[in-house]
Parts: structure tokens; C-alpha cells; sequence
């Protein structure tokens, strides 16, 4: 297979180049990456589909990556509970080397076939889930043996790389290949490629969000109040959704603890 995230990248010198035209040449590379992602539509809606009906089911949705893609998955991942309301455990972030790897990278770790399945094993993995490899390359070997386990064990499979024609996507029963060409920095796939893995992974856990009935109108309405700022703007919701007042918004929500709740309150009551 042609890896063109390892390709060399169309620019050169750049050591030579002004802060102007390193930030220029960045911006021009990035813009063509929600074209490469609107070509992977198809497959996106293909993955979304299942993922939803997995977890309408009851299922959860698994992220397995190594690096960057790993941590864009823990990202997504530790994002659904505060911005959904959802149990931490529906959606779970899964990255080679354990969750020390988050922050410092742990050598070799993406070299491990087997380490992706003892991993999603420690959570009960079963056939009413899905797993999604992370992969920008299509070539790590932690998602590569994770995602054959999980085949074997009539668990659903779904990937997200940045290659075409990769192991990673052959093993994957609904693949996902955005393909955005060499990185501006020869290899460095946290760039293009990452921006890409996090377009694809905000597109999918939203929708599957949305499906399972975790927005009302265009509203977050069962976020986790865990800060001020959502505070109001919980308040700011109810008030959107039911035209009361400010304080018998900020009550309601007080009193119930949930924007869905207030709104809901107010609606059965009128």
C-alpha cells in the first residue's frame, strides 16, 4: 500500500521559511482536509449507523488507538459524559500503553497485537458493542490485533485512518479512510491527519448522540452542570425552549438539577 501520511511533504527549507509562511502554508495544508473528510461521508454514515443501533441496543462504543489517535479517542471518549449526560462508561477511550500514555508516549506499546483485546476485555467487551480503531497511518499494530479479536468474537468493527487500502481498513468491518496527503511536517501525522480523526470522530459521536436522544431542538439539554458557565447556560436553554422568565428558570433548574427536567416541567405543567 502507498502511505501517503508518510510521504514527504510539498513544501521544503522550512527552517528557511518566515513565522508568516510556516503559518500560511500550515493554514492552506489544513483547509483541504474537510474536503478529504466530505469524500468519506458515505463511510462515516455507514459506521454512525451501527454505532447507534448498537448502543440504542444497549451497547457501548469503543476507541482503540495508539499515540495521537489515541488520545484524539480518549478525547471524544471523556468528552460524551459532561456534554450528554451519558454514563462514563457508554463511550470509552482506549490508548496502547494505558492512560500514562495520554500524556507521555510509551515506547513500543503500538507494537503489541495483543494488548488492544486485554484492554477491551477489562470492560466486559461483548457482541452487543462496537469497536472503532484509530489509526492515521492504518498500520498500528495494537488496532490491527485489537480489531481482529474483536471480529473473531462477533464484535462490530469500525476504523478511522488516513491511508487508503490499509491492514487497518481491511480488517475493519465499516472503515472510515480520509485521505489528506502528506503532512506539512514530513510524517507528522498529529497534524492533518489528526485534524481529520477529530472532524470524523466529533461527526460520529454527535450523531450517534443525536440518535439516541441526547438533544433537543439544537440544545445540550442533559450536559452535567459541573461549572458556572454551563450553569447559565442551562438557564439560558430553558429560557429558549419555554420563554419564562430568568429566576423561574435558574429555580427550575435548581429544583430539578436537569435542563431536560425544567424544560419538560414547564411544558407538562402548560
Amino acid at each position: 500500500m502507498e502511505i501517503t501520511t508518510e510521504k514527504e511533504s510539498n513544501y521544503d527549507n522550512l527552517e528557511k521559511m518566515s513565522v508568516k509562511e510556516i503559518l500560511e502554508n500550515i493554514n492552506n495544508e489544513d483547509k483541504t482536509v474537510p474536503n478529504a473528510v466530505e469524500k468519506a461521508l458515505p463511510q462515516i454514515e455507514k459506521l454512525a449507523l451501527v454505532a447507534a443501533e448498537k448502543m440504542k441496543a444497549g451497547g457501548r462504543l469503543f476507541y482503540i488507538g495508539a499515540g495521537t489517535s489515541g488520545r484524539l479517542g480518549v478525547l471524544d471518549a471523556s468528552e460524551c459524559p459532561p456534554t450528554f449526560g451519558v454514563p462514563f462508561d457508554w463511550v470509552v477511550g482506549l490508548i496502547a500503553g494505558g492512560d500514562g500514555a495520554i500524556r507521555k508516549a510509551v515506547e513500543f506499546a503500538e507494537d503489541d497485537t495483543e494488548q488492544a483485546w486485554k484492554d477491551l476485555q477489562e470492560y466486559g467487551i461483548n457482541e452487543g458493542d462496537i469497536v472503532v480503531g484509530l489509526a492515521a497511518s492504518g498500520t498500528t499494530p495494537y488496532v490491527i490485533g485489537g480489531l481482529k479479536k474483536a471480529n473473531e468474537n462477533g464484535v462490530a468493527t469500525g476504523c478511522i485512518v488516513c491511508n487508503s487500502g490499509s491492514p487497518v481498513a481491511a480488517v475493519a468491518q465499516y472503515p472510515v479512510e480520509v485521505v489528506v496527503g502528506p503532512e506539512f511536517l514530513s510524517g507528522s501525522t498529529r497534524m492533518k491527519s489528526g485534524t481529520a480523526q477529530k472532524l470524523v470522530l466529533n461527526m460520529l459521536s454527535t450523531t450517534v448522540m443525536i440518535q439516541l436522544g441526547r438533544v433537543k431542538g439544537n440544545k445540550m439539554v442533559d450536559m452535567q452542570l459541573s461549572n458556572h458557565k454551563l450553569y447559565n447556560r442551562g438557564v439560558r436553554m430553558i429560557i429558549s425552549e419555554t420563554g419564562i422568565d430568568e429566576a423561574t428558570a435558574a429555580a427550575l433548574l435548581e429544583k430539578h438539577g436537569s435542563v431536560r427536567k425544567a424544560i419538560d416541567s414547564v411544558l407538562i405543567s402548560s
